[in-house]
């Protein structure tokens, strides 16, 4: 499985994890993350820090991505503090990042905008 295009996010938001997703690198993992404004590779995943008004507005954007989670069966790791929430993909079965990491961090952009 490759990488999308230059559609950008949309064409990630828009498309669902597949079980078994291959372990990106070089040129591809840069074009994943070229798409995913403000989302950053740290070692194995991509991190993003999403900010909020109060403890109740980051709560609810945890929910909209334990839901995304719960969907795509593709779970992150989450920081939570009072007014941000951390995220962050990874394909532990794959040993890093994968599409389906570039495809739940473009659903949780979409959370974030909701």
């Amino acid at each position: 499985m490759s990488t999308p295009g230059p559609d950008e996010s949309r064409v990630l938001a828009t498309m669902h994890c597949r079980a078994n997703a291959p372990k990106l690198e070089g040129a591809e993992l840069a074009t994943l993350i070229s798409h995913l404004p403000g989302w950053i590779h740290v070692e194995i995943r991509i991190e993003k820090t999403f900010r909020f008004a109060d403890y109740y507005r980051t709560m609810a954007f945890v929910n909209a991505v334990a839901s995304i989670a719960h969907r795509e069966d593709h779970h992150p790791d989450l920081t939570v503090h009072y007014d941000r929430c951390v995220v962050a993909w990874s394909t532990h079965s794959a040993g890093g990042v994968t599409l389906n990491d570039g495809i739940c961090a473009a659903k949780t952009d979409d959370a974030a905008a909701a």
